[in-house]
């Protein structure tokens, strides 16, 4: 019987790796995922060795370290001039990290963040790369970035401002352009280098993040330095680096594998109905077999057999093509974040077990069910001849309706449950992704009998527009359901999937406007380019524009972080001519009205977890000591705080003047061109304010959610594309079952082109019946999604996004049908219709 499958299997060669396919795509993205991992993480391992190879012993805050004269966690002055006492010792550098915003040419601090101050040693301890020039060595000098610098446009020798960390602006000579290529943060936020002192200075730092010791035995320093620090050698440091910088990667790693699962579950389906397929063409040959004498449990142990050589196969190529995708993806990204170092790539012991046992206990798990139905089929029935198996009128047995109606009620009644009646947040939302995937569960049992009134419609317009061969085609898509079924559950996955995330991804961008326009209806907002806590915007510039007379009201938000009940809050107030007209907090209790003198609203979720009430009193540790304010209401606005209190007595409270934010309002006829200049005017002696439309930031808010779809589409891409050969290998087969039937049409009339027509279009309703099952399920549990994340959760359906998802599936499933079809017009008509 082993003879007799491996010999079917070498006649079969191209059935063998057509059916391979799906597994080797599978297999592919979740061997490259590791491949991808393995490759950086060995990278960095390297560049880390090489970096920290130039140092005899390193010194690390421990657990029990030491803290500087402010309380900072670090290494200090005195520790380090322990280390530099003892003998042998040839050279100390400590290093220092902080914030230091260098001033790009227009008179703003540069990003997002401030750049990362760091001291660059020079000499032998010089970990970094210098691309231009040399190390700085004086109180004047700085190195750059090099990225930051070609970006912003510095050069050596030019000179730069960097602000302290008072945000006082100190001029620099440029002595050098430096590759900080080894620390990720410096690389991400760009980095400015000083020598030591001046970093201190800059930075604000009075301890050092590591001490790098030149020509030190590693038992001396540990018994210098004593046990409240960690001491290593440079091997040491450098697998210590590794792996700080390695926890990124297992990120990624887990979230790629979350994608290659669902490929792998499209995968199952598809091999499930080739199987089902090749099993029902081969019923005859089956049952020769077993006439001749094969058991049931040979016949059976044939099918599986036959399914571990497609799986072995199929892993084996996906591992290949792993290994190419994430050497390929480790290039493109590397080309858009070069501080991504590149080696050789990496195939571990563990990515082929991992590759080749996932291939094949799915394509094995797959086949056991069309195994079994290939034994339960006597030798005299299955040696006459039959319909096409799967065809005629389908009907739902018993267990199988009972199957579709638990699981689809137990779906919904999840995701009902999660999204109408239980308080939302994410608790909720977890929910209705497993109510969604329970439902899932009974439409994949109902989906057969579902496909007579979904093809139908699906082919409605095709029947029509494509003659004769339309009907045939939307006839032949719905005569076999289970077989229709099983194609399209796979390509309902995916763009289920993707349809969910729209909505989801829509839904974030209305809510968020619509919570925008409604509780901050201004046309600027001003903040600090840094959002950090001391980083606030000047009063003195809410008092400039005040004087302009394109702007009707300028609001000041201002807050402090005050002891309340043990713990330190946001205590937070507003303008208050403001409060209540331009900007109305989201009160779901109380009363805004009663925010008075000695009052407070209270975030609902802080008020929940404190267990307040309105009326309650609470006591707020303040500047002039502890003052008790009344409840008056609870509000959902975020920017708020977790107490909102009126300006009166904020200043009465606190020292605070400085506010967090400024929101301005045009005056009506304003010109919006001038009033933002005129902003911008106001804010340029101060670097790191940053000014921002309210169109700018739905632009940005917009930007980042297309950004994330387009993230999120593209790796379920692969999903989809696994379901598209799914459909191609259906057709392909479904060509050699239907010979003589295709043949009859060519001898009654049909041409070669109306036959590659009328797969092309039983192709489109496949998809399409696919496609439309999985844009229903996506908008569907992206509403209960969107309902469970919060009360004031807006839904938004993207028309033009899931037309669009509907449309690529419909023209992807004519392509799928290309090959299959010219091999259906190529075939003989005499040599076909003998065909027995």
């Amino acid at each position: 019987m082993l003879k007799t499958t491996l010999a079917g299997l070498r006649a079969h060669k191209l059935r063998l790796l057509l059916t391979a396919v799906a597994i080797t795509l599978g297999v592919g993205f979740i061997a490259g995922t590791f491949v991808l991992t393995d490759t950086v993480d060995k990278a960095f391992g390297q560049t880390f060795a090489k970096s920290a190879g130039k140092v005899d012993v390193a010194v690390l805050p421990g657990d029990g370290a030491g803290e500087g004269p402010d309380g900072e966690n670090g290494v200090p002055q005195d520790v380090l001039e322990k280390v530099r006492a003892l003998p042998g010792v040839t050279k100390v550098a400590g290093l220092v990290r902080g914030d230091a915003a260098l001033v790009g040419e227009d008179g703003k601090a540069v990003g997002d963040m401030p750049t990362v101050g760091l001291s660059v040693p020079s000499g032998e301890l010089l970990r970094y790369e210098v691309d231009a020039g040399r190390a700085p060595r004086g109180v004047g000098e700085v190195v750059i970035h090099t990225d930051l610098a070609e970006r912003e446009g510095f050069e050596v020798g030019e000179a730069a401002t960097v602000l302290d960390e008072r945000k006082r602006p100190h001029r620099f000579t440029v002595v050098g352009l430096v590759d900080f290529g080894i620390d990720q943060e410096a690389s991400y936020r760009g980095a400015v280098g000083f020598d030591t002192a001046t970093a201190l200075r800059m930075t604000g730092e009075k301890t050092y993040r590591e001490l790098d010791v030149l020509g030190a035995d590693e038992a001396a320093v540990a018994a210098a330095v004593g046990g409240s620090y960690e001491v290593h050698t440079g091997e040491e440091l450098g697998a210590i680096l590794a792996e700080e910088a390695g926890a990124d990667t297992e990120i990624i790693r887990t979230g790629l594998l979350l994608f290659g699962m669902v490929a792998m579950l499209v995968s199952a389906l598809v091999i499930y109905n080739t199987f089902s397929i090749l099993i029902a063409q081969r019923m005859r040959e089956m049952a020769l077999l077993r006439c001749v004498g094969a058991t049931r449990r040979q016949v059976f142990g044939g099918v599986v057999t036959e399914s571990a050589v497609v799986g072995l196969v199929g892993s084996v190529l996906g591992l290949a093509a792993g290994l190419g995708l994430g050497w390929g993806l480790l290039a493109l990204v590397h080309r858009f974040n070069d501080a991504i170092p590149v080696a050789a790539p990496a195939l571990a012991v563990r990515t082929v077990v991992v590759g080749l046992a996932v291939g094949v206990v799915v394509t094995v798990g797959s086949a056991l069910l069309p195994a079994r139905a290939a034994t339960r089929v006597s030798p005299v029935t299955a040696l006459r001849a039959e319909l096409e198996p799967g065809s005629g009128r389908f009907r739902l047995g018993v267990v199988r309706t009972l199957f579709a109606v638990l699981f689809a009620a137990a779906g919904l009644a999840v995701g009902g449950y999660a999204s109408l009646v239980m308080e939302k947040g994410e608790t909720a939302m977890y929910l209705v992704a497993l109510g969604g995937a329970v439902f899932f569960a009974g439409v994949i049992a109902a989906m057969p009998a579902l496909v007579r009134p979904l093809g139908r419609f699906a082919g409605a317009i095709p029947a029509r527009a494509g003659g004769v061969p339309g009907r045939l085609a939307v006839a032949n898509a719905r005569r076999a359901p289970r077989r229709t079924a099983t194609t399209t559950i796979a390509l309902t996955v995916g763009v289920g999937l993707m349809s969910l995330f729209a909505v989801v991804a829509a839904s974030g961008k209305a809510t968020s406007v619509a919570q925008l326009e409604e509780q901050f209806p201004v046309e600027f907002q001003v903040n600090t380019q840094f959002g950090g806590e001391d980083d606030r915007v000047p009063h003195a510039l809410a008092g400039a524009l005040r004087q302009r007379p394109e702007f009707s009201r300028v609001i000041e938000l201002r807050d402090t972080r005050a002891e309340i009940g043990g713990d330190e809050l946001v205590v937070s107030t507003v303008t208050a001519s403001a409060l209540g007209t331009t900007l109305k907090p989201a009160v779901t209790e109380g009363s805004l009205s009663a925010l008075r003198p000695g009052t407070a609203l209270v975030e609902e979720y802080t008020a929940k977890d404190r267990g307040l009430s309105v009326g309650d009193t609470a006591r707020i540790a303040t500047e002039r000591g502890t003052a008790q304010v009344k409840v008056v209401g609870f509000h959902k606005t975020p920017a708020f705080g977790a107490f909102l209190v009126p300006e009166a007595d904020f200043d009465r409270y606190f020292t605070v003047r400085d506010p967090s934010a400024i929101m301005v309002k045009m005056a009506d006829g304003a010109d919006p061109n001038a009033a933002r200049k005129a902003i911008d005017t106001a804010a340029q002696p101060y670097p790191t304010v940053r000014v921002m439309s309210v169109a700018e930031f739905k632009d940005t808010l917009n930007d980042s959610v297309d950004t994330m779809l387009m993230i999120f589409g593209g790796l379920l891409g692969l999903a989809i594309i696994i379901a598209l050969f799914g459909i191609a290998n259906t057709l392909t087969l479904s060509v050699v079952e239907r010979t003589r039937e295709s043949a009859l049409l060519r001898a009654l009339g049909i041409t070669k082109r109306q036959l590659r027509r009328m797969l092309s279009i039983e192709a489109l309703v496949m998809a399409v019946i696919g496609a439309l099952t999985g844009v229903v399920l996506g908008i569907a549990f992206g509403w209960a999604a969107t309902e469970a994340m919060g009360e004031s959760s807006v839904f938004a359906l993207p028309y033009g996004q899931i037309a669009g998802f509907i449309v690529l599936a419909a023209v992807a499933g004519v392509l799928a049908a290309v090959m299959p079809a010219r091999r259906a017009a190529k075939a003989s008509i005499v040599e076909s219709l003998s065909t027995e």
